[in-house]
């Protein structure tokens, strides 16, 4: 995680209304803006106000073409790769 540019390794780290915060979610990078800090925790639609998201819109993975490959395709494909033969031994 980092707090305006620096890494932060203290979980206890003192964040206020101006910072920006840069940490991973799941495969992507994520960059939020703090607007204001909460006086209680609240519902997420709350939360959602009080901060500003900055993370660049993902681009659209390419749609997956076709059925899911059968096991006989599989075995195929892995057939015409190169690849060292494991089965002797």
């Amino acid at each position: 995680m980092r707090v305006n540019g620096n890494r932060v390794i203290k979980p206890a780290f003192a964040i206020g209304a101006g910072d920006t915060l840069t940490f991973p979610q799941g495969r992507n990078i994520r960059v939020v803006r703090i607007l204001a800090l909460a006086t209680r925790r609240g519902p997420a639609a709350e939360a959602q106000t009080l901060f500003d998201d900055l993370t660049p819109p993902d681009t659209p993975k390419p749609a997956r073409v076709g059925a899911r490959p059968t096991k006989k395709d599989r075995r195929d494909l892995d057939a015409s790769r190169d690849w060292p033969d494991t089965s002797e031994g």
